[in-house]
């Protein structure tokens, strides 16, 4: 998740009684010959032509679930647990003429009870073909047949400035639409590993969740998903490109099975393009590698930078994590690595990624508050007692020297924390702080330092970048 984003609070925006998230909807083939360009500068902009064609795809969708509860909670009193309906309402838009609907994951779940709303006021059940948490994404099915569906564009395409309109039904305000502009692409506010939204001024509220985002052309460029609940204007939408590959899963197996190689990877910036002598600064680097996993068993090592996949070019992290989820479980692939300045091929047979892989990261704890004292890094180490490894259960080949304080300044210490250990530096092995205060010694002020950092609790590895300073 970007630092751009952490400062906020984000809500999935499907309108419920006491569910939380809000919902919208829109979809279908639609041949807009004849409309307006929105793309000449100095031309009245309109989507009134486009919305009139792409109207009667929007349908509203409600959801009835049960919960257990206690009525007499409110009283701190015993009493039977009892099951209250909760109930929520949102948007989703039709994308076969055959009655299947896209909208968001967070909306529908196996145990809802769902109904369509279409604009000819036509109400029917609808039946979950399956859905997709990580993306956000499902299908729905309506027993009606030759129904208007919205043609999907290619989100791929948008640009940071194009024009951009939503339409759900917020707040039961039904087939509300609401123009704005993308205002970013490929945003991460939910999941690093699967978020890419699409960002948006157009207003989107509670109930437009699972509506269509349509572009100039009166295509669906995205599903409008979530909102910012700290900033106006700051809402987001699956881009359709993802749905797209997801509901063709969905259709054909009711779930999404997705390759996984078994690694963590880190953003490559200059510094690091630097310290593992790159010549170009494209890749994905590899910060940790998975036991058991494909990447291990294909002989995957920490700082390999994979540059392509089975010809593929691998631009980033978010690329190779793309390309392997779009992969067959089971499927074996060649990766290129660049290793130590050598170039060589590896084959790894994927695996499926499991559920528990796919939850966010957990927050970073903050660090305490700093004594006047610290190294060239800004921190102050402390030996781990072969006590202390045994306790925080911290594996042989994590051995290091703990972050007992932080007292500097520079910007990659706010991700470190009190109880941290540094494994490496500069990707030379810390394990005690002799080693480490020999590595600190050959640096110089002002050039950065690569921290391989390994977090006992919760177990979680990282790479810090921090700039080296005059010790305190």
């Amino acid at each position: 998740m970007s630092r751009a984003v952490l400062g906020l609070t984000f809500a999935f925006i499907a309108g419920v009684g006491t569910l939380v998230g809000f919902l919208a909807g829109g979809g279908g083939v639609v041949t807009l010959s004849g409309l307006p360009s929105a793309q000449s500068v100095g031309e009245t902009r309109s989507f009134a032509d486009i919305v009139e064609r792409v109207n009667p795809s929007v349908v509203s969708i409600s959801v009835v679930d049960s919960t257990v509860t206690n009525p007499d909670d409110d009283f701190d009193q015993e009493g039977p647990d009892v099951e209250l309906p909760r109930r929520g309402e949102g948007s989703g838009f039709v994308v076969d003429p055959e009655g299947y609907i896209l909208t968001n994951s967070h909306l529908v779940s196996a145990t809802s009870r769902i109904r369509v709303r279409l604009t000819d006021k036509r109400e029917m059940p609808a039946t979950l073909v399956g859905a997709d948490p990580s993306t956000d994404v499902a299908l729905v099915k309506v027993g009606a047949r030759d129904l208007q569906a919205v043609t999907l564009g290619d989100s791929d395409r948008l640009r940071v400035g194009d024009w951009v309109c939503a339409i759900g039904n917020p707040y039961s305000f039904d087939h509300t639409v609401t123009a704005g502009v993308v205002s970013s692409k490929g945003r991460k506010i939910f999941n690093a590993s699967f978020d890419a939204y699409i960002q948006t001024d157009a207003a989107i509220n509670p109930g437009n969740s699972g509506g269509p985002l349509i572009n100039a052309a009166g295509e669906a460029v995205g599903i409008n998903t979530a909102v910012s609940l700290e900033g106006q204007g700051i809402g987001f939408a699956v881009p359709i490109n993802v749905a797209r590959d997801i509901m063709r899963q969905l259709r054909k197996s009711g779930h999404v099975s997705r390759g996984y190689l078994g690694v963590q990877l880190q953003e490559l910036d200059p510094d690091l393009q630097k310290l593992l002598g790159l010549k170009q600064g494209r890749g994905a680097v590899v910060l940790e590698v998975m036991k058991g996993g494909a990447g291990e068993s294909a002989g995957l090592r920490r700082y390999d930078v994979v540059t392509a996949i089975s010809g593929q070019a691998i631009e980033d992290g978010d690329r190779l994590v793309r390309v392997i989820s779009a992969t067959p479980p089971g499927s074996s692939v060649t990766l290129t690595v660049q290793r130590d300045g050598k170039e060589m091929s590896l084959v790894a047979k994927l695996k499926d990624r499991a559920v528990e892989d796919l939850d966010e990261a957990p927050a970073i704890p903050a660090a305490a508050s700093p004594r006047p004292k610290g190294d060239a890094l800004g921190l102050v180490p402390a030996e781990l007692s072969r006590k202390m490894r045994r306790e925080l259960e911290i594996p042989p080949d994590r051995a290091g020297v703990m972050v007992d304080d932080i007292v500097g300044l520079s910007p990659g210490l706010d991700t470190l924390a009190n109880g941290d250990v540094i494994v490496e530096v500069n990707k030379q092995p810390t394990p005690d702080l002799a080693a480490y205060r020999r590595v600190l010694s050959s640096l110089k002020p002002g050039e950065p330092a690569w921290l391989f950092v390994y977090r006992p609790h919760p177990h979680g590895s990282m790479l810090v970048k921090v700039d080296v300073e005059d010790p305190l």
